[in-house]
């Protein structure tokens, strides 16, 4: 992982969005923004992941202000479990499929990242994890089950996969618009970014020249 960032253009991001479409688990409760936005953000993150945790706590709430509120962001968040350094990645990734399928994603998503250092001391957060849960508005009797049967656990690896294919390699990475942002930038690069993609996207066309005679 890594605390810095690069923006890597390359045409063959162009298949994440066919790739996240075409998998099983409902990516409409995992987005925020309206669905007519002009600019599409996908953030690969991983639950256990502190640069994940800096960017939800520290930059997210800019960008809702400034872009997701407004209209001009649709923001789609996909699992990139690290497990080889981050072993309870990938449990806490399905607890947030799991609220998703609930409508209660995002509330699970920001308490598993403002408790992300207590969880991630523990051998066996399953429980701690599906408290949360429930402390968010999740339904117990419908969460519980589907994290202890691994209901979604073919999610989390289907969101895994389209992430890897489309080169991301570390987390947070963020695919926007043809391009990565790679690391928990700041809010000062997003807006570098998006705010030249909007005036590109917006800008008015011009009219077509007049026939000739």
């Amino acid at each position: 992982m890594t605390n810095t960032y690069s923006l890597l253009l390359t045409a063959l991001l162009a298949f994440v969005p066919t790739l996240l479409a075409a998998q099983g688990e409902a990516i409409g409760p995992r987005t925020k923004g309206r669905t007519d936005a002009p600019i599409v953000i996908y953030e690969m993150s991983d639950f256990q992941c502190p640069f994940c945790r800096a960017f939800a706590l520290e930059t997210m709430p800019g960008l809702e202000r400034e872009y997701i509120a407004t209209g001009k962001v649709r923001f789609v968040f996909i699992n990139l479990p690290m497990s080889s350094i981050h072993k309870h990645a990938f449990l806490a990734a399905q607890v947030g499929l799991c609220a998703a399928r609930e409508g209660k994603f995002w509330p699970v998503h920001d308490l598993l990242f403002k408790r992300q250092q207590q969880w991630s001391a523990l051998t066996d957060p399953q429980a701690y994890l599906i408290a949360l849960a429930d402390s968010a508005g999740a339904s117990h009797a419908r969460l519980a089950p589907c994290v202890t049967s691994g209901a979604t656990r073919p999610g989390v690896e289907s969101d895994r996969e389209a992430a890897n294919r489309a080169g991301a390699m570390a987390t947070p990475t963020f695919y926007i618009e043809g391009g990565l942002i790679d690391g928990a930038a700041p809010i000062e690069a997003f807006r570098e970014v998006l705010d030249s993609i909007y005036r590109i996207k917006t800008a008015p066309k011009a009219p077509p020249p007049a026939p000739s005679r």
